[in-house]
């Protein structure tokens, strides 16, 4: 069996630094963990994975906790946190908390018990749950939203100025009775969307309609809530929906009730979702940079697991508006 020392000769290096390649350690120049990784593809080297772990004390493995994994929006960030692991050998197990604050905790503990090298999270509720892992100093970084309470690694999307930039998009257009449906109280990306729907109509000297409903980021949740809109006395005459699940279920309460987008209601979603632009008419979208997002957390991610000590980080994304046929006035 070709040892760690046939691995280094091979490619040149010194032992030391055949285990920080293998080991995924971001200190190691990427050529150099590639030629690394050549060399003991070429010998057929395999790693004694139970012993690199107790020397370790964690295995070569992110858990990757989403809220929901059906959401092309999370896909998107699992992809961009896998690519960046992959890179330098670490693995990706992801876990989808369907916005259950239960279902979080459960993962979080497996990941404590399985010594996961680091977590990348989307926080489920309003409050912390990561207060374990800070505590047995295991690496993390939130997605999307920021953890409350904690000073951590956050990666984010100015999402109140895109909502803000959305809304003034169908102010411009003419619309008058523009509505709002938005994801539970308390969910931050939920709360920003809704400031800034309002920042938008409060710039432009509009009242704000009682045209909001609140309620689960999912299209069933989103379909009875474009329901009760549209049997109100004055119904919306446009529609800012706060992510790609949700415009689902807006569009099926249109098509029941026999209302068209782009012209009966118009309509701009959070989300450039891969069938956004094929329906009839295409949907205006908010793109956000979702691979960008799971790329940026990765890499954060690792510079945490080399470095505890460094300081949080910060970083907040734009987004970008689409305009397509489904917000333009006829």
């Amino acid at each position: 069996m070709p040892t760690v020392s046939d691995v280094a000769a091979r490619a040149g290096v010194s032992t030391a630094t055949v285990s920080r390649a293998l080991n995924g350690k971001p200190t190691v120049d990427p050529d150099l963990a590639a030629r690394v990784r050549q060399a003991a593809d070429e010998l057929g080297y395999q790693p004694n994975g139970p012993a690199r772990n107790l020397r370790r004390q964690e295995a070569a493995v992110v858990a990757l906790i989403i809220s929901d994994v059906e959401n092309p929006f999370f896909t998107a960030i699992a992809r961009g946190v896998e690519d960046v692991a992959h890179e330098v050998g670490y693995s990706v197990v992801l876990c989808n908390s369907d916005e259950s604050v239960e279902k979080e905790n459960r993962y979080l503990d497996i990941a404590i018990q399985e010594r996961v090298a680091g977590v990348i999270l989307s926080p489920s509720g309003p409050t912390s749950t990561v207060a374990r892992l800070a505590s047995r100093g295991t690496a993390y970084v939130a997605v999307d939203r920021p953890l409350p309470g904690q000073d951590s690694d956050v990666v984010l999307v100015d999402t109140r100025l895109a909502a803000r930039e959305a809304t003034a998009h169908l102010v411009a257009q003419g619309y008058e009775r523009i509505g709002c449906v938005t994801g539970p109280a308390g969910v931050r990306t939920a709360d920003d969307r809704l400031a800034g729907y309002r920042d938008a109509l409060k710039a432009a000297r509009r009242r704000t309609p009682k045209l909001v409903r609140r309620t689960e980021y999912k299209a069933a949740g989103a379909h009875r809530a474009a329901l009760d809109l549209l049997s109100q006395p004055e119904p919306p005459d446009a529609l800012l929906i706060a992510n790609s699940a949700m415009a689902v279920g807006v569009l099926q309460a249109l098509q029941e009730r026999g209302v068209r987008a782009g012209r009966d209601v118009g309509l701009v979603t959070f989300d450039d979702a891969p069938w956004a632009a094929l329906v009839d008419p295409p949907l205006s979208v908010v793109a956000q940079p979702a691979y960008e997002i799971g790329a940026v957390a990765a890499r954060l991610l690792l510079a945490r697991i080399a470095d505890p000590t460094r300081p949080p980080t910060a970083t907040t994304l734009g987004a970008r508006l689409i305009k397509r046929a489904s917000s333009r006035r006829p």
